[in-house]
């Protein structure tokens, strides 16, 4: 399949091109190093935790994510199993939880972290500083938007 020239593609195009870019690069360098059980949206929960050194409510996650709380709860379980993610009751509220990466997880978000800046490398190498962070902040108003207009369709918001 041909690329699209960005000025004729449909954005939604665009952004799952770009996904499947980072994704596949990800994938790729975690079959390498021996994590090819990841689930699919165990990319996104690995890769948020490899950064924070406290552990995280497991609410924010979903919020984060957009997920329901039975998919995270699905997928907290899958990782849990695979000892990618350890998950215990909040100090503050023990009706909640909490999830941190066990030593696994944290072998695991290294090596996203380095896929992610291979391919940020290769785009900064091609478009320049100034059109990714032009493409940043417009990304983050898009899914913004998303957010606040799309969260929780059917409970008095729009859709």
């Amino acid at each position: 399949m041909t690329p699209a020239a960005p000025d004729s593609a449909p954005l939604p195009m665009l952004l799952l091109r770009a996904a499947a870019a980072y994704g596949s690069a990800m994938r790729a360098a975690l079959a390498a190093a021996g994590f090819h059980d990841l689930p699919r949206n165990g990319l996104h929960v690995i890769g948020g935790l490899g950064a924070r050194t406290q552990p995280c409510p497991l609410a924010e996650l979903i919020e984060q994510l957009r997920l329901s709380k039975q998919a995270m709860g699905q997928l907290a379980d899958a990782l849990v199993v695979r000892d990618y993610l350890h998950r215990e009751p909040d100090e503050a509220d023990r009706r909640r939880l909490v999830v941190s990466l066990t030593d696994r997880g944290r072998a695991a978000a290294r090596v996203l972290t380095a896929a992610r800046r291979s391919i940020d490398a290769k785009l900064l190498e091609q478009a320049g500083a100034a059109d990714i962070e032009r493409m940043r902040r417009t990304l983050a108003l898009l899914g913004n938007l998303g957010h606040t207009t799309h969260r929780n369709p059917g409970k008095g918001e729009t859709s």
